[in-house]
């Protein structure tokens, strides 16, 4: 492999901001958000809206979050006009 031309391979913290679950994993991803840990290091954050701890697969919980409204606007916009 070339060097130089591949971005770096760290270790980040992903935040569930729907569940405050927080886990530690390997990206590439940037940000210049980071967090403080259990374990007293500091890791770059990356927030997610699901992940294996809210996702209702993995839960088994049924849970529909409308967080805009799309479905009532899709009703407003394409209901039969009486």
């Amino acid at each position: 492999m070339k060097k130089g031309i591949h971005p770096e391979y760290r270790e980040v913290v992903f935040w569930d901001t729907s569940s405050d679950t927080k886990f530690i994993s390997r990206s590439t991803s940037n940000t210049k958000e980071t967090i403080k840990m259990e374990n007293g290091k500091e890791y770059p954050v990356i927030k997610v809206e699901v992940s294996s701890a809210s996702h209702p697969f993995f839960t088994g919980k049924k849970l529909f979050v409308d967080t805009a409204g799309r479905v009532e606007k899709f009703k407003n916009k394409y209901q039969k006009k009486a």
